[in-house]
């Protein structure tokens, strides 16, 4: 049943005082509190039962962690913009928030077709969870207000975001080293690239009273943390499921390191198993934050948590010295790659490094299960009809200005996918080469490519809710174009 919120509120009455302390009283910490069903395109969603211990002890936890503030001394805001159905956004915008009396604020249903930026400068939010699609637009925004500044601003916020990166990139060093003889302080022109650039960036995007800044999801490319931290603004990596209440490790100022998603919560424990020659395994977690299991599914619980207590989480990664937790992969199935020869494939690093070596490209999928070699689709970073939520033909400012760059005219997408433009198609190509130039295994090199006819989105069904690639749909949509890379030449490959 839906109900408005003032018809919510009239469920309470005729309910007395007295029933409601008994409810309350009746209730346990090991019972169920919440119902969050998985988002899979492959088969029915499993709704995961989360206990009110699992709850209240991981929001303590990590409002804890990350030093949040509570009235009167002072007062956190926030802004709401995901799907709460997604248990990150759950913990952040609803529970951690009502434990410190936070200030929550809920953005226009149009948040992610880009009106959260107008919604960011009005409320002016002290801390901000993004996940990596929205960083990746706040950096759309970012780049085309550069482009529009005059050659002399450009120049200086060139200079501020090179001494910002060079100084940044210390981090893990200057923080593990407070207060020990080994600090290192910033240049003293650090203070004069923060009021050229840095404030006006921050202020740009309304994060200019923002604190700490995260990235809930796994996905944010090297590029968008290294522009970010130019800026001053280190996004810190967090990692959880929904089977782990939403969260197990973080990263905060006291613990960073660039590319790792932190360490574990206080009482929890994280290891790797099956490590291979690299020291990469399966990633398994145990704690308090670890569910109760899957209702009315004992076999698929049995299987995911084993007679000890550990989760298994279906994640690649390991674990440094210092016990931060880098994830590089995932041991499902879903995005690794077997080629016909056998050998698995992990496209995350391969398609990260083409997006490196070609600017104007927005999204790759690595295609080729099964298949004698592998493909990839690629997308243009396009503008997004913010009314409709679709991608335009128009290219985005950036890459315009990027064409340019190549002595190319393109402004559109059809320019360069229906015109050919050769430029661009001739850049795209060696920007593969030099791709796969850097794979140690043939079978991990791209062998065919395709521009597809228009960007990824929500409205498209590329992307889920929480603007996570759907890669099994993206499969589906683009069967046709899967099928033509491999329709030429199969048989000598």
């Amino acid at each position: 049943q839906l109900n408005v919120f003032t018809g919510f509120l009239d469920l309470a009455d005729g309910i007395s005082e007295d029933t409601l302390d008994r409810v309350i009283d009746s209730q346990k910490p090991n019972q169920c509190c919440a119902l969050v069903y998985s988002l899979s395109v492959t088969g029915p969603p499993k709704a995961m039962m989360l206990s009110h211990d699992n709850i209240t002890w991981t929001t303590v936890a990590t409002a804890q962690r990350l030093s949040y503030r509570c009235p009167p001394e002072e007062q956190e805001i926030l802004v709401s913009y995901l799907p709460l159905s997604y248990m990150g956004a759950q913990l952040f915008d609803m529970w951690v928030s009502i434990s410190v009396a936070g200030a929550l604020y809920f953005a226009q249903p149009d948040a992610l077709r880009g009106s959260l930026i107008d919604t960011l400068r009005e409320v002016k939010p002290t801390l901000f969870h993004g996940v990596p699609w929205v960083w990746d637009r706040l950096l759309d925004n970012l780049k085309t207000s550069q482009l529009s500044s005059t050659p002399f601003r450009r120049r200086i916020d060139q200079w501020a975001m090179w001494l910002g990166l060079k100084t940044n990139r210390k981090r893990p060093t200057l923080f593990s080293c407070v207060g020990s003889s080994r600090q290192t302080h910033a240049p003293l022109c650090f203070g004069l690239a923060k009021r050229l650039t840095f404030n006006q960036a921050r202020r740009f995007l309304g994060l200019h009273h923002c604190r700490q800044y995260f990235n809930l999801g796994l996905g944010l490319s090297r590029a968008t943390l290294d522009y970010f931290l130019s800026l001053n603004m280190p996004i810190f990596e967090l990692y959880g499921l929904s089977e782990s209440t939403g969260i197990h490790t973080l990263s905060r100022q006291q613990d960073f390191r660039l590319l790792s998603c932190g360490k574990s919560l206080p009482s929890t424990h994280t290891k790797t198993q099956k490590e291979d020659e690299e020291g990469i395994g399966d990633i398994y977690i145990w704690g308090r934050n670890v569910f109760m299991g899957y209702l009315d599914d004992e076999e698929n619980t049995q299987a995911k948590i084993d007679a000890r207590g550990w989760l298994h989480t279906g994640d690649l990664g390991f674990m440094d010295p210092d016990e931060f937790l880098y994830v590089v992969g995932n041991t499902r199935g879903e995005q690794d790659k077997a080629t016909s020869s056998g050998e698995k494939i992990n496209p995350n690093p391969i398609e990260e490094r083409v997006k490196r070596y070609i600017p104007i490209v927005r999204y790759v999928v690595l295609v080729g299960q099964d298949a004698p070699y592998l493909c990839a689709l690629l997308t243009l970073k396009c503008q997004i009809n913010t009314d409709t939520g679709e991608p335009r033909n128009a290219l985005t400012s950036e890459a315009v200005a990027f064409c340019r760059q190549l002595r190319s005219q393109a402004t559109r997408l059809s320019d360069i996918v229906y015109d050919g433009d050769p430029v661009v198609l001739e850049f795209i190509s060696q920007g593969i080469d030099a791709a796969n130039a850097e794979v140690a295994s043939s079978s991990a090199k791209i062998v065919k490519w395709a521009i597809l006819r228009t960007d990824f989105s929500i409205a498209g069904g590329e992307l889920g809710a929480t603007t996570k690639l759907k890669r099994a749909m993206v499969a589906r949509i683009y069967q046709a174009e899967i099928e033509s890379l491999y329709e030429e030449d199969e048989e000598e490959y």
